[in-house]
């Protein structure tokens, strides 16, 4: 296995545009003999699915859900970033870039990352046509807002539900093509595995998650956009549908998983509040430009929020970093929690949560100004807790969210597999160690609209992909694995429900591979694992038949790869002796509690190879270099 970035020659703002222009093309008359299956209809797969349809290709798209409007992407909150300068505060595409390199602790490609920032802007001007609502100015103008680990104003958004507007942007595009007969929607149908013949993506077994059928699709490339895999936690915000399967089952085949320990956790949720949750709410990370983040000074100070004079309170994102203050970067932010909670000056009946004062906004501003920018935000908040954050301050605490590492991919977005190109969330690629708020839109649209459009066809124009059909020994092989691995969780017949297996697996990836992590705690989790994931395959009961509709056995084949997948993830964790962005070794840290980075031994990104059931996957590195933005102590102070 190679890790070969396939990064342009030239200079960083030329690299993109001299690319396109090198790539092979596919004329208009044979695009359409090219088939390409697109699995996920979240906002790199709906706009992936729609760009391709749109350019004459022949698109099967893929989802498990019912509608591609339910897809994940529609919780997200806070905003998309775009290097437009409406502000007129400084901002531009090299800003940008600087940004995002920084804030992902200088563990990302410098020539994927400079391309996110060029297309950004792209972005924004392609959803404003689709109708999208973004905020705008008294004059007409769109609004922009800052975020985490940014001096100016560069987040475009429509209140918290920017996500939510983008996917509808997105749908419709997608829709068009169906109507147009361009591409074929296969909802509530999951992936399986991935055929692969002759070294090329081929195709994908799924399961119709109504009637049970096992079937398979064949094309000239697949295309991943299934997101991330932070419900190897159990608790985190993510949909609980949201799961590793179609990306572990890649990496089974074959394609490298790269740097699967770099999760990012969300400063700003709802605190966890029982045993019995399935799930955690998020505050969009916007809150906090006019949300002050505080606790009591004192240990074990009760006294209600009202009580407590501003002499008593700290400020603690504003005392330790006064240039960014409560806008530090969700890394930095979710562990300066964690260590005030820890010294006994957490709020709230766990003692695990601080507060989000709008006091000083809402004294500013007036009422109204703030839920113009926020209420929808507010309003859920007081539904689920019961307590109004325009009178009384939010209690949040952090939780995990989104996951930085994915199937590894080179600049044209393949992965180690030829034929197989991996989108959004599911890739490695732009966000390093710890992703900046406002970048996961910017870059799910970048890759569906902007980048996988142009470089699949070169990979279809130089491929020569061969006929084939369903009867092909290699379909009826991948068809059989699928089948053959139901019976066996259908067979256990053991007294343990799926979720309970899930919900152990989270409290020991949380313990021990969680906020912060050490080395014996990495070690007690990769002996731990293995023990949970034999007594899931002798103790599980799944119930029902394959047959038909049955969500047991749904979560059962999910949970399964959650529980390969974080011997993997811990893994990784343990070799990487740095500390880096999402990634927080207690063994490295500097005096002063911040991550210390070890840029002369990791400054790689870290490929692992499956080399099958019950032996160590195989390390494989692609360095990095940094010619634009040069390595240096990332400071937020």
């Amino acid at each position: 296995m190679q890790l070969d970035a396939k990064i342009p020659s030239g200079p960083i703002e030329q690299k993109w545009t001299k690319h396109k222009f090198d790539l092979k093309l596919v004329n208009p008359s044979n695009k359409r003999k090219h088939s390409i299956l697109v699995v996920g209809s979240g906002l790199a797969g709906a706009s992936a699915a729609a760009s391709f349809g749109e350019l004459g290709y022949q698109v099967d798209c893929f989802c498990f859900q019912d509608s591609p409007r339910r897809a994940h992407s529609i919780a997200a909150q806070g905003g998309i970033n775009a290097a437009k300068n409406y502000q007129n505060d400084g901002d531009s595409i090299f800003r940008l870039f600087y940004d995002t390199v920084k804030g992902g602790d200088f563990r990302s490609r410098e020539a994927n990352v400079y391309r996110l920032a060029e297309v950004s802007a792209n972005i924004i001007d392609q959803c404003v046509a689709q109708g999208v609502p973004f905020a705008r100015e008294y004059g007409g103008l769109l609004s922009n807002r800052s975020f985490g680990g940014a001096q100016v104003s560069r987040t475009f958004y429509a209140r918290g539900q920017t996500g939510q507007q983008l996917l509808l942007g997105a749908y419709s595009a997608l829709e068009r093509q169906i109507s147009m007969g361009s591409v074929r929607m296969f909802p509530r149908t999951e992936m399986l595995d991935l055929i692969i013949i002759e070294g090329q993506a081929r195709g994908i077994v799924t399961r119709n998650l109504i009637s049970g059928e096992i079937r398979s699709f064949l094309g000239d490339a697949v295309v991943l956009a299934t997101g991330g895999y932070a419900n190897v936690f159990h608790l985190s915000t993510n949909a609980q549908g949201c799961n590793v399967t179609a990306s572990y089952r890649a990496h089974r085949n074959g394609a490298a998983f790269a740097n699967p320990c770099y999760t990012q956790i969300h400063p700003t949720c709802i605190p966890v509040s029982g045993d019995y949750q399935s799930k955690l709410t998020l505050m969009s990370e916007s809150l906090r430009n006019d949300g002050r983040v505080w606790v009591p000074r004192v240990q074990g100070d009760r006294r209600p929020p009202a009580n407590l004079p501003q002499a008593e309170r700290d400020y603690y994102l504003e005392r330790k970093y006064p240039s960014f203050g409560n806008l530090a970067p969700r890394d930095i932010a979710s562990r300066s929690a964690k260590e005030v909670c820890d010294e006994g000056r957490g709020v709230g009946e766990t003692g695990r949560g601080v507060y989000l004062d709008f006091a000083d906004a809402i004294d500013r501003l007036g009422e109204h100004t703030i839920r113009e920018r926020y209420g929808n935000l507010f309003e859920m908040y007081e539904r689920i807790t019961g307590e109004n954050p325009y009178h009384l301050p939010m209690r949040i605490y952090p939780a995990a969210h989104y996951t930085m590492g994915g199937l590894w991919v080179d600049y044209n977005l393949m992965s180690t597999i030829d034929g197989l190109h991996v989108l959004g969330e599911a890739n490695f690629s732009d966000h390093g160690a710890n992703r900046l708020g406002a970048s996961a839109l910017m870059q799910g649209l970048a890759d569906g609209y902007f980048v996988i459009p142009n470089t699949i066809s070169g990979y279809l124009a130089t491929a020569h992909p061969t006929p084939i059909d369903t009867s092909h020994p290699a379909v009826r092989a991948a068809e059989a694995g699928v089948a053959e691995r139901i019976k066996r969780l259908l067979s256990i017949g053991g007294s343990r429900s799926v979720d309970s297996f899930h919900r152990d697996l989270g409290r020991i990836m949380w313990e021990h591979c969680g906020m912060a992590r050490n080395a014996a705690g990495l070690r007690t989790a990769l002996q731990l694992i293995p023990e949970l994931r034999e007594e899931f395959w002798n103790d599980v009961r799944v119930l029902g038949v394959g047959e038909s509709f049955n969500q047991s056995m749904e979560k059962a084949g999910r949970v399964a790869d959650f529980l390969d997948f974080a011997e993997l993830m811990c893994t990784d964790a343990l070799h990487r002796e740095e500390s880096c962005g999402g990634h927080f070794r207690e063994e490295h840290q500097t005096e002063d509690g911040e991550a210390k980075r070890n840029d002369h031994d990791f400054a790689y990104v870290a490929g692992w190879e499956y080399r099958g059931e019950g032996k160590a996957p195989l390390l494989h590195k692609e360095p990095l270099t940094f010619d634009n933005v040069p390595l240096a102590t990332r400071s937020y102070k």
